[in-house]
């Protein structure tokens, strides 16, 4: 049964779901109140390519959002701030912690088309 099949690929990727299949692929962190418009832009751009993105505007600390998405297994959690804004970019993290940088938010919508396309079972990182 269906059900069954997802257990069984629950099990099996221990709830760190390939990013073509994860219910929760991306989540926007805004640093302060003051980046909430721009992360709420983002969410909206990289929606457009159906990409699943949350977007978490709650009044908790940096920290604690960040470790929220880790927690809820997002494939990658997306932090802005100033530096952000003024790039039109977005600062990449995995759910593992791996601090990725600061990427165009063009280029990162692209490399999450490829991996919805590649349907590739773990991310590999960017090149350098």
């Amino acid at each position: 049964s269906v059900e069954r099949m997802i257990a069984v690929l629950t099990e099996h990727w221990g709830g760190k779901w390939p990013f073509w299949i994860s219910p929760r692929q991306c989540i926007i962190v805004p640093v302060a109140p003051a980046h909430f418009e721009y992360a709420e832009r983002c969410r909206r751009l990289i929606r457009l390519h159906k990409i699943y993105v949350d977007c978490d505007l709650s009044p908790n600390t940096l920290p604690k959002k960040v470790r929220n998405a880790q927690v809820a297994q997002y494939n990658f959690i997306l932090v802005v701030g100033d530096d952000e804004m003024a790039k039109d970019a977005v600062a990449v993290r995995t759910r593992n912690n791996t601090v990725e940088g600061t990427v165009s938010l063009d280029d990162f919508i692209t490399r999450c088309r490829g991996l919805l396309q590649s349907k590739a079972q773990d991310d590999v990182p960017p090149p350098p």
